[in-house]
């Protein structure tokens, strides 16, 4: 697994984002599944001890984004987003997300996850439909990743075409 690159501000994995989740992602670069590990604490709340599931969704979202990302090496943005709960999570139970390509076309990436407890309990599942964005705007995009020791080999395998 290859640690993916962060971009300063984002809300899941910026590490320059006071209010944001500081998540690391991992691809396995042959099969460009990703993976990431999330675990909630009582700022993240909905109910009492129970976590906001936009929350989850949001965990979900960044990780089918990057392997969307992976798969076509453009930027790409949310067309939808479909997550279906099956169980809650309660502050500082460990979520576990694997994320895979269903299906990748040059105008449309589709996306599905599973998002796990520790026992392997299935938490929640989720698909989503990324549009990949123009060159211009993937070149931008790829500007914005930072430079980092643990991830500059996944970003250089980023910015290559496909």
């Amino acid at each position: 697994m290859l640690q993916l690159p962060h971009t300063a501000g984002c809300l899941v994995c910026g590490p320059g984002n006071p209010h944001g989740l500081h998540l690391s992602l991992f691809v396995n670069p042959d099969t460009g599944v990703v993976q990431t590990t999330f675990k909630p604490g009582p700022n993240h709340i909905g109910f009492q001890g129970v976590i906001h599931g936009g929350i989850l969704a949001t965990v979900a979202d960044e990780a089918m984004v990057w392997a969307a990302i992976w798969a076509s090496r453009r930027a790409c943005l949310a067309g939808e987003l479909n997550i279906r709960f099956k169980r809650k999570v309660t502050v500082d139970q460990s979520v576990h997300v694997t994320t895979s390509i269903i299906r990748w076309h040059s105008r449309l990436v589709e996306t599905d996850c599973k998002l796990s407890s520790d026992a392997g309990d299935l938490i929640a599942t989720g698909t989503a439909k990324y549009v990949p964005q123009e060159t211009d705007e993937t070149s931008a995009f790829f500007q914005t990743l930072l430079e980092d020791p643990e991830t500059s080999v996944t970003a250089d395998l980023l910015r290559r075409p496909r």
